[in-house]
């Protein structure tokens, strides 16, 4: 075989191993997304009535009562002052809750992230100097070390279908910053998985919470005729509050975690996908020009054939 056609030969073997493994991480990553669609849409239930609460408490102005008591710092037991998530300051440092993944294989999951996350740091002229960042993956929490931001807290290793357990400590590091004055708005920069091809940035602000930041202002304008009801607390309203804000941050987080590795899933399955068709490409032109040079081999090898034997006559 000419040197040639064992090159040709050589590639299409690798090609294939290639496109092998591209196909089994292509089914890896589609059961994984199967299995944490089913786990959020089952978190969606709880998030969703965790922030019904929150949005009555917030019509009512129970919420706007209780921040004006609300100081940053922790509480004579040394535990973090919840009131402190609603209370309202300058803003000196913008905190960013960047989500990337860990690994790559995921298409352009990381640099859509990095690229809209850079984009509203530049809507908002903010710098490393005012801004701090919180990275939820490795791919984020190198890429803005590198170009000089503060990383406050980064957290690595999260589990494809991460559970509620090993979001809650991360969400008590960042409650306990804010109280901290290590920043004074919390920024929430994650990929919100739409279907298994489309995926779009979220940048939801998370602390302090407020009416204003969760978006029913308007709801609270126009309603406010039927909202001014008193809630009978017990033991007291601060007590209740201390409850429903900590769950309220941690259906945040969670739900943006658990939304971005969605996203991340999908668009690694997407990514292996494309990968494995691309080899098919490429092993179906290999083939054709490794037939198309043993027809010619053997053409030749017919021409000498017929030429000696006539030379021999």
């Amino acid at each position: 075989m000419p040197a040639s056609m064992q090159e040709v030969k050589r590639r299409i073997d690798s090609t294939k191993k290639t496109g092998q493994i591209t196909g089994a991480m292509q089914m890896v990553s589609t059961a994984k997304l199967n299995q944490i669609q089913k786990h959020a849409a089952s978190y969606q239930v709880y998030s969703s009535k965790i922030r019904s609460v929150i949005t009555h408490l917030a019509k009512s102005h129970l919420l706007d009562s209780a921040a004006v008591s609300g100081e940053v710092g922790k509480s004579q037991d040394g535990k973090p002052n919840t009131l402190g998530m609603l209370k309202q300051r300058p803003v000196k440092k913008t905190g960013l809750v960047v989500i990337t993944s860990d690994r790559g294989l995921v298409g352009s999951y990381n640099s859509n992230v990095i690229k809209s996350t850079l984009e509203l740091l530049k809507q908002g002229n903010h710098t490393p100097e005012d801004t701090v960042v919180i990275a939820i993956g490795s791919t984020g929490a190198d890429f803005f070390s590198k170009r000089g931001f503060d990383i406050v807290y980064d957290y690595r290793g999260v589990k494809d279908v991460p559970t509620f357990k090993e979001i809650r400590p991360i969400v008590k590091k960042i409650v306990s910053m804010y109280d901290e004055g290590v920043y004074d708005e919390l920024i929430v920069c994650y990929s919100h998985f739409v279907n298994t091809l489309t995926s779009v940035f979220r940048a939801e602000q998370m602390l302090p919470i407020s009416a204003e930041n969760m978006g029913i202002d308007d709801l609270v304008a126009t309603d406010e005729h039927d909202y001014q009801i008193e809630y009978e607390t017990e033991p007291s309203q601060d007590a209740i509050l201390e409850v429903i804000l900590p769950q309220y941050a941690e259906s945040l987080v969670y739900g943006a975690i658990l939304d971005a590795k969605t996203s991340e899933h999908a668009c690694s399955s997407t990514a292996m996908k494309s990968a494995t068709d691309n080899a098919k490409d490429i092993i179906s032109s290999l083939e054709l020009q490794f037939n198309r040079a043993r027809q010619s081999a053997i053409t030749t090898e017919i021409t000498e054939i017929t030429g000696a034997q006539a030379a021999l006559n």
